[in-house]
């Protein structure tokens, strides 16, 4: 392991790990990179590594893949000597708590720090973290996650961070359902668009997706959002199985999964998520003819 205890490699350089590599490289923090997509690897300037020699060269090695199961494959084989594991996934936190404790048997602390802020924020270097973790690790690698970060939120034990983002997720996402559905009836009506969200803003339906995600995604038609509808759909999936091994109501949870499930299955997995915009009287139409 290195000595500076902010050596740090990154594992996934995509939308949101290209810009926390770009910050952890303007901090002086990082040393090493991988992705198996080769090609993102170029647009950082570090030594290109994977699994062990990145772990012996590192003291932290963040991971921004999509889950858990990509950081376990990574780490397959390796030994850690006090290394710290930071995960940025949007995971079950039951897989969460059994990777964090099988990696213990290897010589790795664990921290699931999961993010939000979307790629501006990654690019930015002003994401929101919440993690949950050994307060003594986190506080002992914490220029870390200054550098990628606006605000930082310990909430307890390993898990309570990607449970937090399961909540938090559920709650934007059904959010920005629930404001197509409103808008798409104001446009039904007559509406002029613009002015019906500058209407929401101005009184007590404001969100971050009335002031930020339909002005500078939707209604500028730029239409980039930097994320699928395959993503949504398995954050809300974890959401629902979460609630579910809660014995916790959520039929709004369950509604909003059905609806990213409907566009997944026409086609649209891989499509930029602001088009369910568009596309929701089709996705709600679908629902109502198998109902």
């Amino acid at each position: 392991m290195a000595t500076n205890p902010q050596k740090t490699g990154v594992v996934g350089l995509g939308q949101m790990g290209g810009g926390i590599a770009r910050n952890l490289a303007a901090s002086g923090f990082l040393a090493s990179v991988f992705d198996t997509n080769t090609g993102t690897c170029a647009s950082v300037s570090a030594p290109v590594l994977r699994g062990q020699s990145m772990v012996d060269r590192v003291d932290v090695v963040v991971c921004a893949v999509p889950s858990t199961a990509q950081i376990a494959e990574f780490l397959t084989g390796c030994h850690g000597a006090g290394t710290t594991i930071v995960d940025l996934t949007t995971s079950d936190p039951a897989q969460s708590m059994a990777l964090a404790a099988e990696l213990k048997t290897r010589g790795f602390h664990y921290i699931d720090a999961a993010m939000t802020g979307g790629a501006a924020g990654a690019d930015a270097g002003t994401l929101t973290l919440m993690a949950g973790g050994d307060a003594d690790r986190i506080a002992a690698i914490k220029p870390v996650f200054d550098a990628i970060s606006a605000r930082f939120f310990h909430l307890g034990a390993v898990g309570s961070g990607h449970t937090m983002k399961l909540v938090h997720n559920l709650i934007l996402h059904s959010s920005f359902m629930a404001t197509c559905e409103g808008l798409r009836l104001a446009q039904r009506a007559g509406l002029d668009i613009d002015a019906a969200v500058d209407v929401l803003n101005a009184g007590n339906a404001r969100s971050f997706v009335t002031e930020v995600r339909f002005p500078r995604d939707i209604l500028s038609a730029t239409m980039n959002g930097r994320s699928s509808i395959a993503n949504l759909a398995k954050d809300l999936g974890l959401a629902a199985d979460l609630a579910k091994n809660l014995d916790g109501a959520a039929p709004i949870t369950g509604l909003t999964v059905a609806l990213l499930n409907a566009a997944r299955d026409a086609g649209h997995a891989g499509t930029d998520f602001t088009h369910l915009f568009p596309m929701y009287d089709q996705l709600a139409n679908t629902l109502k003819a198998g109902t």
